[in-house]
């Protein structure tokens, strides 16, 4: 996602500067025009914007007050964008940090998959104040087609949490319609043609239908990341006191998935799941 990410923005002409945890992960950045720091401090030190797509809060966490990081090198008046799913109160505490380096944090996770960050199309939800979002939004147009500022920081966070919810049970849906289909028959490439004419037509059912029919799970989107962005969720859930079913029934197949090793596959294998329980291996 970040890789993808930042070619987008040195194709808008932006000045770039990277850092990886991985050593090497950058040389195809750096070849087309990135410059590459030696720590998360270096980049900062080097850049009025800080971006930042890591996988979980102690990752965000560590990027930015680990030893060499953001908050070491970060220059006063700079801005942090956070493209990762992490807890909202996080977010909201990594805000009080920086602002003690007088430095601003929005918050912007993205949905839209390894597709959408390689052509430029991201769904960005974004907290922050409103001064700070309105310096990130150029950076944020060059990488994401839906932009929405949701109120103060954490808001981003907390509307990525409903999205992973809403995807959880589209994702489920499109399985069992698959998996029935199939056990009842019927060609299951002309069912999805049929379906995608009606109410029942989403991009899951466009994009992730053909794994599902196949039982083949090319990496998209990690289930484990999904699983835990669910799990963000399910505490977000206990802390407003609402009820979330359907979340809790796919975070319960997404762990036996991952016990069952299946954690690296995409996030479509939960399809995997009612073939189990529909007797369809």
């Amino acid at each position: 996602m970040g890789a993808s990410m930042a070619a987008n923005l040195l194709k808008a002409g932006a000045p770039l500067t990277v850092w990886n945890r991985t050593p090497g992960r950058a040389a195809a950045l750096v070849k087309a025009g990135a410059r590459e720091a030696d720590s998360p401090s270096g980049a900062a030190a080097a850049s009025d914007m800080v971006i930042i797509c890591v996988s979980d809060t102690p990752d965000v966490e560590a990027v930015l007050f680990g030893p060499g990081g953001v908050a070491d090198g970060a220059r006063e008046g700079s801005l942090v964008i956070d493209c990762s799913t992490i807890s909202p109160d996080a977010t909201r505490d990594f805000g009080r940090r920086l602002a003690e380096h007088g430095v601003g944090l929005v918050d912007a996770p993205v949905s839209g998959g390894s597709e959408g960050a390689r052509l430029g199309t991201l769904t960005m939800f974004v907290g922050g104040a409103e001064p700070d979002v309105a310096r990130a939004r150029p950076v944020l147009e060059a990488v994401g087609k839906t932009i929405t500022h949701l109120g103060p920081l954490g808001s981003g966070q907390a509307a990525k949490a409903v999205n992973q919810v809403v995807i959880s049970g589209v994702y489920l849906g499109v399985a069992e319609g698959i998996v029935l289909g199939l056990k009842a028959g019927l060609d299951p490439h002309r069912l999805v043609e049929a379906l995608s004419g009606g109410s029942a037509q989403s991009w899951v059912l466009a994009n992730r239908s053909g794994r599902m029919i196949d039982d083949e799970y090319p990496l998209g989107f990690r289930l484990a990341l999904h699983r835990k962005d669910l799990g963000i969720a399910l505490e977000l859930a206990e802390q407003t006191g609402t009820m979330l079913p359907l979340a809790m029934l796919a975070a319960a197949m997404e762990d036996r998935l991952v016990v069952q090793g299946h954690g690296d596959e995409d996030l479509s294998v939960v399809a995997r799941v009612i073939r189990e329980l529909s007797g369809l291996t």
